[in-house]
């Protein structure tokens, strides 16, 4: 499996010390998108390469003058193709929207990077209008995942471009969304570490909503401290992430649901994980949560991704409707049966759930769970199977969409040994808790990588 080239942190270290240049770390990048060996062409919808030059260049000339705008200086980035940047189209992974006009302007989180100093690669692919967590697009077709790729193994998504553009050192980090574990999802099934911070702390303009009821701006990185890095220049809200002790950390590991239907690879993992962090002084409190299993029966309709992805897709279907991936056209129509009274009723089941889940929780530092319960399949597997395809998505989303439904925070961070199957660790708490879950998941990062 690859490892990624740079960390944010190697990276700025290089800069700093002037054994490297924002544009040598651009070149690097966009000649890893171009080689024809690789999964640019499958990673990447957009690239920026012309753009990106310039921008590093100007990094340079201002840190030769001895300035830098932010820890993210000079620093090749790609944002997952939902985000508008200006003078591009905005595909979201469809060809539906391949002729749309460009974008007048920049997202909100495209905004920011550019402030800080980032450089941006580029547009990274991802599941068609992010409404799968599996990572398969047949119309821009399917980045491999890092493991195994000769296998062809699925990504994971939506935002499966950014997870393999990481790893493959096309970028350093990657801005993507998460509506239902969007960004850890990929994380996990790639070896790397996804971030979703509490919504509401992050600019939603400018990117086309999945859900605007669950949808969150989301990060990925080669570690916590890249994630922690992106967090801090793109939320409206910075705060340092704190030095945390596992010793005075209180984790709940919950029983219900989230470890069912575990593969082998990922149980071995998880359990490795808790031992090593409980002989790390964390006190783990094993917790039944019988909400978990309530959230299938109040998502039954199809929740409110069916719901709000209808309202926003209804004219474009009714013109474009033969041109979507009809297995995400097929749960985006389930949205036309919800009434306004059903719908109603879903905000207040919803506000209900997470009052009771909430006081379940409250005593602890945040919970513990596998963040998928998988490895990654191949993907010629699911493409060949309908059905074995939304079983193994309803299982890559089964986890993650509690914190999105919780209107939580999470973070998803590898957990397996070099050479095994990736595996990613979750660690989630309630809202506005950003700061110290990254905390939390530094020390997790600290303690589980002393092992490898």
């Amino acid at each position: 499996m690859h490892s990624p080239t740079f960390t944010t942190t190697s990276a700025r270290a290089a800069l700093d010390a002037g054994h490297s240049s924002a544009t040598a770390l651009t070149e690097s990048a966009l000649d890893r998108i171009a080689d024809p060996s690789g999964e640019g062409t499958r990673a990447f919808t957009q690239v920026l390469a012309e753009r990106a030059l310039r921008l590093a260049q100007a990094s340079d000339s201002l840190r030769t003058a001895g300035l830098h705008r932010s820890p993210l200086e000079g620093l090749p980035v790609s944002v997952k193709d939902l985000f508008d940047v200006a003078g591009t189209p905005t595909t979201a992974g469809s060809t539906v929207l391949r002729d749309a006009p460009a974008a007048a302007q920049d997202a909100g989180a495209v905004q920011r990077l550019l402030a800080a100093g980032a450089v941006l690669v580029g547009k990274t692919n991802m599941t068609e209008f992010a409404y799968s967590g599996l990572g398969i697009n047949p119309h821009y077709g399917t980045p491999a995942n890092p493991w195994q790729r000769h296998e062809q193994r699925i990504p994971g998504g939506s935002s499966s471009g950014a997870a393999v553009a990481i790893a493959d050192g096309m970028c350093i980090a990657s801005v993507g969304s998460d509506t239902g574990g969007s960004a850890r999802i990929p994380a996990a099934l790639c070896g790397i570490t996804g971030f979703k911070p509490t919504a509401r702390r992050m600019p939603a303009a400018g990117l086309v909503p999945l859900s605007s009821t669950l949808d969150a701006v989301g990060v990925l990185a080669a570690d916590v401290a890249g994630c922690a890095a992106m967090d801090a220049v793109l939320c409206d809200t910075p705060r340092p992430t704190r030095l945390s002790h596992l010793g005075q950390a209180r984790f709940a590991v919950p029983t219900t649901l989230v470890q069912d239907g575990m593969d082998a690879e990922v149980a071995a993992a998880f359990q490795q994980a808790l031992q090593r962090l409980s002989a790390a002084g964390a006190q783990l409190v094993e917790l039944a949560a019988p909400e978990f299993d309530e959230l299938a029966g109040i998502n039954a309709a199809g929740g409110f991704a069916a719901a709000e992805s209808w309202a926003w897709h209804a004219e474009l279907v009714e013109r474009r409707g033969a041109g979507y991936d009809p297995r995400v056209l097929s749960r985006i129509l389930r949205g036309r049966e919800f009434t306004a009274r059903a719908y109603i009723e879903l905000l207040a089941q919803r506000a209900d759930w997470q009052r009771r889940v909430a006081a379940r929780l409250d005593e602890f530092d945040g919970w513990l769970m596998p963040t998928v319960p998988r490895i990654a399949p191949r993907t010629a597997d699911l493409v060949a199977d309908e059905a074995l395809y939304f079983t193994v998505n309803g299982a890559m989303l089964r986890n993650p969409a509690i914190v999105n439904f919780m209107d939580g925070c999470a973070i998803s961070l590898p957990c397996h040994q070099p050479g095994e199957a990736p595996v990613g660790l979750s660690l989630a708490g309630p809202a506005l808790c950003d700061a110290a879950i990254l905390g939390w998941a530094a020390a997790i990062e600290t303690t589980l990588h002393f092992h490898r």
